[in-house]
């Protein structure tokens, strides 16, 4: 394990993707033990992607009192009938939501027939008060949530909004083995924009894989730009990047 700082943020490599997921779900535990020392109810947000896996089912393992938690995700696909195995609903009920027993959570609906009803709802639970910890990842294209780099907004007015997805985002749910091929996935979703992510008190960012390596180059090494929207990470109070030795291929060494 490397550990090093860009700006704000806090950088751990590790050798493995299994040993990557653990200390993040460590620090995840940790931070989360911290804020119900300090709060009778916290507020935590979770990202739902395969890259998740290993940090979740770690973060599961630390005997936290989860009835005083509730629990929120940053985005949902359209169109998609409730309980399918593609939205990041049945993702996160799966790793985390059913494993444990939060006081709610709180899931965006991606059967809802009126979407733009459904992000004023979706946005009115989040600003009702703030995230204290939000789990998440970063695209191939460097997105957080669905803010892909054409439609991401470090000033964005919106807290949860309609986009419509890039190819290169649509590509990654096939890699991920999502969807069987391009067709199938949606070609919108709701997302929690860039600065209602970045209201969160903390955050955990959790990165493996080679196909990640560029995105983890340009959001490390590149300009704090929405070209790259992870790279606004490097600007947050108490924000913690885990990544694999894959994941930081392309880096420097620092």
């Amino acid at each position: 394990m490397r550990t090093f700082s860009i700006q704000n943020l806090h950088v751990e490599q590790h050798d493995s993707r299994i040993a990557m997921g653990e200390a993040a779900g460590r620090k995840g535990a940790e931070i989360l033990a911290r804020l119900l020392q300090e709060k009778e109810e916290v507020r935590i947000m979770f990202g739902a992607a395969p890259s998740q896996n290993e940090m979740l089912d770690e973060l599961v393992r630390h005997p936290l009192d989860w009835e005083r938690v509730v629990a929120f995700h940053m985005d949902e696909y359209t169109g998609l009938s409730d309980g399918d195995s593609a939205c990041f609903s049945s993702y996160l009920k799966q790793h985390i939501a059913n494993r444990v027993p939060f006081k709610e959570f709180h899931f965006l609906q991606s059967d809802a027939l009126d979407v733009q009803a459904e992000c004023i709802r979706y946005a009115f639970l989040l600003r009702s008060c703030p995230i204290d910890l939000c789990f998440l990842g970063v695209g191939e294209n460097g997105h957080l949530a669905f803010n892909d780099p054409h439609i991401a907004f470090f000033n964005d007015s919106e807290t949860v909004k309609l986009v419509q997805l890039d190819q290169k985002c649509r590509l990654q749910q096939v890699h991920d083995g999502c969807f069987p091929d391009l067709d199938a996935v949606p070609t919108h979703a709701m997302t929690v924009t860039i600065p209602a992510l970045m209201r969160s008190r903390h955050m955990v960012c959790t990165v493996p894989g080679p196909a990640k390596a560029q995105a983890i180059k340009s959001m490390l090494e590149g300009e704090i730009a929405e070209v790259c929207p992870a790279s606004i990470l490097r600007t947050h109070r108490s924000a913690y990047l885990f990544i694999d030795t894959d994941a930081a291929s392309l880096l420097k060494v620092w």
